[in-house]
């Protein structure tokens, strides 16, 4: 009796739990996720309402043009680099045979998209379709409403299929810019009904499987892998015995809430939480886990290695992840954070160039954007105690990544003359208008970008000096310290601005900060203009601080780039910088090189400027809906400054292990930094309006900086900030945060 009162209980208590969800009285972090928040982009890329698990081999985003578009063009099994086109699709379909090609568009309505599943009505071809995916694996469902024999439709290009039964297994090749090695994705299927007809249209990739008249219903469950068809049956038959796709949402609904569950909020308005959760979730999506049963296939050498028990990961851009997305990993999930680095390593190995990667993928280092910015990602998760790497193995490769691999944008090849000149003359140098490009290795598009290759790679010298201190290279420290102020021999004293030289040392000119540079003004800068690459001095601010004029001539020209008006009709404008977005004058929220800048205040004294500035940015440009990210958000690393800026603080230096504090926007934040340690961040009074930090205390004690350690919380603590509606302009000032 007991037994049975104790069950009616549960079964009553989970009740009024399904009942509170439904009514909106309790919800879980996963329920505030939004995947169609930036669906529609501003200019360029928008985000991809991604369905997996957290940085899970298994991703896929619904196949269409971009979130308006009128017709699915087949439904994906997986995708296998981020913002890449799905590999292998399938499509449901009744009809003649005849009727099946390679363009068969899906007409539909009624999507439902959360992190752990999808579903969506195939309304003229009266199909009901649902999905979930495990982390190597995945399922689908198709119901049939119309009682013609139903087909399944696997669409891809440069496949291979075969098909036994009701098995169909096969590989597809995979290609990539700058590949290192041949990789193949392979796949093994298995369907719950047989197949009584298998038609194959190899000039088109197609395999059509045909089923029994009357079938209302077709499970199918797949697994993927990149090392073998035999492999790919082995994650399937681990992770997926069924073709329950319930159950298997219900799983994944608990991985993400266990994930997204390590940083607790309470307060704040609906909107802000579905932002953070949302933003929070998008860190996850990226870098990927590609162990399989102890072993993992590397693009950079093609070859399949044992893992040596820890996980492998790859598809990560650290150009955008550096400044955000990686610190936030070190503070919620360490042991990750360890096997990253620990992977970057075996792949520089595995090249053969002992080069750390920079933009790794599947198939290889991309190679994309300008600068060796994984040397920031290595120091600032050692300086934050992380101990799960070789320190001098992680030296030896950030620094012939550095020195031996050239400079120049968007390229994989050794360094070259430009290279020769940078060490020389401690710049690269720009052309002048209308000399024609020379050098080898200099793509037509990219072009050589020399302010923004000088100014990240001071930074990257001086991320390497660090390294070399902590292994006690005293003579290497000293010298990467030396090359890290190259930044100067670029900065023109009369304007207060960084801009390019050419060759013989002169200032390019005539010149505009606001648009000179071409598209993307990419023949100075990058993706941004000067007013953004003015700031890009993350390591030494108090010295641009100096160079500007001091912190009142520096608090001007940052209130004077948002101030400052495009010049021009805002299609001109962006006809030349698409990705410069999010305006706020010459401010551009939506690229990565603007996240810091908004913190910068509080190095020159004002720091209720930096809070100001900060609640203004989140309210203006991230919101929950279709147009709620400002610009390209690449996989992680915008949407992790929205986690740190929501919480009241940010890394504006990675390789530094401090915080700079901004202004949160919940009264209550409690992060799990695992074994049983939390950091939380109170702060009382906190509204849209009061915004404003009045007093502080940190673990107890009165704080009167704006900024802490990172030893200040790595064993947990308490920051109390109490708030108010207008300025303190008194707090905070007493010590600026660290640079050099």
């Amino acid at each position: 009796m007991k037994r049975v009162f104790t069950h009616v209980v549960a079964l009553l208590t989970l009740g009024s739990l399904i009942s509170c969800q439904q009514l909106g009285t309790r919800r879980e972090p996963v329920d505030y996720v939004n995947p169609l928040m930036g669906n529609i982009s501003h200019m360029l890329v928008p985000t991809y309402p991604t369905i997996s698990l957290p940085n899970s081999m298994m991703r896929v985003f619904p196949v269409r043009a971009d979130y308006t578009g009128n017709v699915l063009k087949g439904l994906p099994l997986i995708v296998t680099g981020h913002r890449s086109a799905s590999t292998l699709n399938v499509i449901p379909y009744q009809g003649d045979e005849a009727g099946i090609s390679g363009n068969m568009p899906l007409s539909y309505d009624r999507e439902e998209i959360r992190p752990y599943r999808y579903q969506v009505y195939l309304d003229e071809a009266q199909i009901e379709v649902d999905y979930a995916p495990s982390h190597q694996s995945a399922a689908y469902s198709f119901t049939f409403e119309k009682s013609d024999a139903p087909w399944l439709v696997l669409q891809s290009r440069h496949a291979e299929f075969s098909n036994t039964g009701n098995a169909i297994q096969g590989s597809q090749r995979l290609n990539s810019r700058n590949a290192q090695a041949p990789a193949k994705l392979f796949f093994y299927i298995l369907t719950d009904v047989s197949p009584v007809k298998v038609s194959v249209k190899t000039d088109e990739s197609l395999l059509a499987l045909q089923y029994p008249e009357n079938t209302t219903k077709i499970g199918f469950r797949y697994g993927i892998s990149f090392i073998s068809e035999e492999q790919a049956k082995a994650n399937l038959e681990r992770e997926i015995q069924g073709y329950d796709i319930g159950s298997l949402a219900l799983t994944g609904r608990k991985v993400w809430n266990e994930a997204l569950g390590k940083i607790n909020i309470q307060g704040g308005t609906e909107n802000e939480k579905a932002v953070f959760y949302t933003s929070l979730y998008r860190v996850f999506e990226r870098p990927i886990n590609l162990s399989e049963d102890g072993r993992y296939f590397s693009g950079f050498d093609g070859q399949v290695h044992d893992d040596g028990g820890r996980p492998f990961y790859t598809d990560d851009w650290i150009w955008d992840t550096y400044r955000a997305a990686h610190p936030l990993r070190v503070i919620l999930d360490k042991d990750t954070e360890n096997d990253i680095i620990n992977s970057y390593l075996l792949m520089a190995e595995q090249a053969g160039t002992n080069w750390i990667p920079t933009f790794p993928g599947v198939t290889g280092d991309a190679r994309s954007m300008n600068c060796t910015h994984s040397i920031a990602m290595v120091i600032d998760a050692y300086k934050k105690g992380l101990r799960g790497f070789e320190l001098e193995k992680a030296y030896l490769a950030c620094k012939q990544g550095l020195e031996e691999r050239s400079l120049v944008p968007w390229s994989n090849i050794p360094a070259g003359e430009l290279d020769a000149f940078y060490k020389e003359k401690g710049y690269f140098p720009a052309l002048k208008p209308g000399e024609a490009e020379t050098v080898p290795g200099v793509n037509s598009w990219e072009k050589r970008q020399p302010i923004a290759v000088t100014l990240g790679t001071s930074y990257d010298h001086w991320c390497l000096s660090l390294i070399a201190r902590e292994l006690g290279r005293t003579e290497e420290a000293d010298y990467y310290l030396h090359c890290s102020y190259n930044y100067r021999n670029v900065f023109n004293p009369a304007t207060g601005f960084f801009h390019p030289k050419d060759k013989e040392g002169n200032f390019i000119e005539p010149f505009d900060y606001r648009i000179s540079g071409g598209p993307g003004a990419r023949d100075y800068y990058d993706e941004n203009n000067g007013y953004i690459y003015r700031w890009d001095v993350q390591h030494n601010i108090a010295d641009l601080i100096d160079l500007i004029g001091g912190n009142e001539a520096f608090v001007d020209a940052l209130e004077d780039m948002y101030n400052t008006p495009y010049g021009m009709s805002r299609w001109e404008f962006y006809n030349i910088l698409p990705d410069h977005t999010g305006n706020v004058g010459m401010f551009s929220m939506a690229n990565e090189p603007c996240l810091h800048i908004p913190y910068l205040y509080t190095y020159a004294g004002q720091p209720w400027r930096t809070q100001k500035r900060i609640r203004n940015l989140l309210e203006q440009w991230f919101r929950n809906d279709l147009m709620g990210v400002p610009g390209d958000e690449d996989g992680g690393g915008m949407s992790a400054f929205v986690v740190f800026s929501q919480m009241g603080f940010y890394p504006v230096t990675p390789g530094s292990p401090t915080y700079t504090i901004g202004s949160p926007a919940f009264p209550y934040v409690k992060i799990n930094l695992g074994n049983d340690t939390y950091f939380e961040i109170r702060a009382t009074n906190v509204s849209a309006d009061n915004k404003y930090i009045q007093s502080a205390r940190l673990n107890g004690q009165p704080l009167d900086q704006a900024w802490f350690n990172h030893t200040d919380i790595a064993g947990g603590g308490i920051l109390e900030l109490e708030m108010g509606p207008k300025a303190n302009r008194g707090w905070g000032t007493s010590t600026p945060p660290p640079s050099v």
